[in-house]
């Protein structure tokens, strides 16, 4: 039997396999995740439109980013709990964080 010749790989043929749009997101997750102080972490979610529309609209507003309004939003909101909850109580500043206060929404959330 007659061994038979093998052409050398072309380019497209030694090229690795297209990677997958999932693969192509989780890269891209995993290089984002990434950060100086290394805190990042990811929030998957679905809001209402309103809701995105209002955070677009004060983000553009502000001039910063939406990932910054969003981070500022829900920092103020803390601190206008712990300031509620150590005015209810001498241990509100733990209970808070220690997750057995419940305060009301109406002063921050309307």
């Amino acid at each position: 039997m007659a061994a038979t010749k093998r052409n050398p790989p072309t380019k497209t043929q030694s090229k690795a396999q297209p990677r997958s749009n999932a693969q192509r997101q989780a890269d891209y997750r995993q290089r984002h995740l990434k950060s100086e102080e290394h805190n990042l972490q990811r929030l998957g979610l679905m809001v209402d439109l309103h809701a995105k529309l209002a955070l677009q609209r004060l983000a553009n507003c502000y001039g910063v980013t939406q990932r910054f309004m969003l981070e500022s939003l829900i920092l103020q909101a803390q601190r206008v709990a712990v300031d509620e909850a150590i005015a209810m109580s001498p241990t509100g500043h733990a209970d808070y964080y220690d997750g057995r206060l419940r305060l009301q929404r109406e002063p921050v959330m309307q």
